[in-house]
């Protein structure tokens, strides 16, 4: 299965993101245990699914 390693500049963010959806201005992601973390005023920038990276980009007010 392939798992995510989400960054959000530069730094990681959360770890082996199976579910990713984006909400208005929010991005919402779920690991494998169900753990779920939302993460306010970013988008999606870059989906890697060779390296298992998936990287964030804040918005710009």
């Amino acid at each position: 299965m392939c798992e995510f390693t989400v960054y959000l500049e530069g730094e990681v963010v959360f770890r082996d993101a199976i579910y990713v959806k984006t909400e208005e201005n929010k991005v919402l992601l779920r690991n494998i245990l169900g753990e779920v973390k939302v993460i306010d005023g970013c988008r999606v920038s870059e989906v890697d699914v060779s390296s298992e990276r998936l990287v964030l980009k804040p918005l710009k007010g």
